[in-house]
């Protein structure tokens, strides 16, 4: 069985449909809740560079926390090592899930990425 390590929060919808699409392609999950804790810099860049993606994409801007620290401004003067650092710092600034199998990482959750990346 295919196993993936799926760095989300319980309580989010959009987490719970990624994990109820995931299982249903026979995944086995490990999850992690970023909310208890943030991957450390470290997981956070192999993670981004496993996506193909910039640090900036692995921040949820619609999230309190990103508004509260008024991000929009301040991420554009921020090298990608100290976005890498400021995600780790706190988990509700990380957009979810981020879904790994070790060879690649999606961020966020579209079906038909799923269905693309994710097979089964």
């Amino acid at each position: 069985m295919n196993k993936l390590t799926v760095y989300g929060y319980p309580k989010c919808g959009t987490c719970r449909s990624a994990v109820k699409s995931l299982e249903s392609k026979g995944y086995e999950l490990e999850q992690h809740n970023l909310f208890e804790q943030a991957p450390p810099a470290e997981v956070l860049a192999k993670l981004i560079a496993l996506s193909g993606l910039e640090a900036k994409k692995f921040f949820n801007t619609s999230g309190e926390a990103y508004k509260e620290m008024k991000l929009k401004d301040k991420l554009t003067g921020l090298s990608e090592q100290e976005r890498i650092e400021l995600l780790a710092s706190n988990g509700r600034l990380i957009k979810r899930p981020i879904v790994t199998d070790g060879k690649r990482a999606t961020v966020g959750y579209k079906e038909d990425e799923y269905d693309r990346v994710w097979r089964g």
